[in-house]
């Protein structure tokens, strides 16, 4: 289960800090978009997502979204901010975050992945050795596809509070009790 177990479980994107990385040794922030930063029907940025970056940025922070969601949306997204942006990341696979992280001079050691699902990003992430950051989506798919990858995190989540019951309340998400 090691490369299904984030390093860290966030309430929001909003509460990882450039002093976290610099203190854990990241120059590097691989970023999930969809559920992550924005839910998939807001198109751009907003301007609370926009000042986060600009002060991962102003940190020295180099920053990069890695998305499997389409060309076009990962675009249209990026266009106000203008780092590096790549669709169709081919996540839980490591292929694409290795090359970006290369570009940019680093290693794995020295990176970080962002995102809302155990099953691309953390494993993605972990399965390189870089840092995973686990947020809880922001506006959950309800299909069955949806329903049956969230159960499947589910047992891994709640594994994870026992050992770190200080982020129970990141994790209220998997561990409702009204999911089925």
């Amino acid at each position: 289960m090691g490369y299904l177990t984030p390093d860290r479980m966030l309430a929001s994107f909003c509460e990882l800090t450039p002093n976290e990385l610099q203190q854990r040794g990241i120059d590097v922030l691989l970023m999930d978009i969809d559920n992550t930063l924005a839910p998939y029907e807001q198109p751009e940025p907003d301007e609370r997502i926009l000042a986060w970056l600009a002060g991962m940025q102003s940190a020295g922070i180099r920053l990069a979204f890695v998305s499997n969601n389409n060309r076009e949306r990962v675009e249209l997204f990026n266009q106000k901010i203008g780092i590096q942006a790549h669709a169709k990341s081919g996540k839980p696979f490591g292929k694409k975050l290795r090359q970006v992280i290369r570009s940019y001079g680093s290693d794995a050691s020295h990176a970080a992945i962002l995102g809302d699902q155990l099953l691309t990003d953390v494993f993605a992430g972990k399965h390189i050795g870089a840092t995973a950051f686990l947020v809880p989506p922001i506006k959950d798919k309800t299909t069955a596809f949806w329903r049956i990858k969230r159960a499947l995190e589910r047992p891994i989540i709640k594994k994870y509070v026992k050992n770190h019951p200080e982020q129970a309340a990141c994790a209220a998400f998997w561990l409702r009790k009204d999911k089925k």
